[in-house]
């Protein structure tokens, strides 16, 4: 029960850290959902000698205006290294497409180094991960915006039901720099999720829960707050 109580409280505390600085005359909010598939494994079968070498492979599919409106889509995709059984790094690329209501479709294309640790314990599985990239946008002509964000992770799985488990994270992404289509450097978003997962054998996994997006614009003036439904499916090969 320690352990639950516990794991129930990091998700309250994630969740009600978001509303910080936001007065309600300036926060906008919205509902929605996103779809998310991630696939990631070793290259050992192709050749041994590839072993420490990963593959990860990602779709999103996104809804916002309370479900109404699909508005953007990510693919992904990323070659790593495994520099122990906890530690990977990892260098990768993003297309984002964007459909903004009333505009015009927006193409954003993101390249960025990452590093991940997963570190095992008694109580669940913590794992950190930063990704810094940089963000080529429409209308940004040639500067790139530079966009650290990194995420904490926590797993508990359930001794009654191994299969089941409960999961929060959170997500803090940055501005690290002034661009005339990225905003003023800075805070600028923050995710986090609170929800289930379900591992139906070593290959396959599910998650569905609640994720808060706390979005800041790009003159630090009024802020969004998107309280989305989340369901993910990960494949590992």
């Amino acid at each position: 029960m320690l352990i639950k109580s516990n794991a129930m409280a990091l998700a309250t505390l994630i969740l009600s850290s978001l509303a910080f600085n936001a007065s309600a005359d300036e926060l906008t909010q919205d509902a929605g959902s996103w779809a998310h598939i991630v696939a990631e494994g070793s290259l050992i079968s192709i050749d041994p000698r590839l072993e420490n070498v990963r593959v990860w492979l990602e779709g999103q599919s996104r809804w916002n205006d309370d479900w109404n409106h699909w508005y953007q889509g990510v693919l992904r995709a990323a070659v790593g290294y495994s520099l122990s059984d906890r530690a990977t790094i990892w260098a990768g690329y993003t297309w984002v497409p964007t459909q903004n209501l009333g505009k015009s479709p927006a193409f954003q294309q993101d390249v960025w180094p990452g590093f991940r640790y997963v570190w095992p314990t008694r109580i669940g599985i913590f794992t950190y991960r930063i990704m810094v990239e940089s963000n080529f946008l429409p209308g940004n002509g040639n500067a790139v915006r530079v966009h650290p964000r990194q995420m904490f992770r926590f797993l508990h799985s359930l001794e009654s039901i191994p299969e089941l488990s409960m999961i929060a994270w959170d997500e803090v992404f940055v501005r690290a720099n002034t661009t005339p289509a990225g905003g003023q450097s800075g805070f600028g978003q923050n995710r986090a999720f609170a929800g289930l997962g379900w591992t139906f054998n070593p290959n396959f996994r599910t998650e569905l829960g609640y994720m808060n997006q706390y979005i800041d614009d790009a003159t630090h003036t009024n802020t969004t707050m998107n309280h989305l439904i989340m369901g993910s499916l990960f494949v590992n090969f």
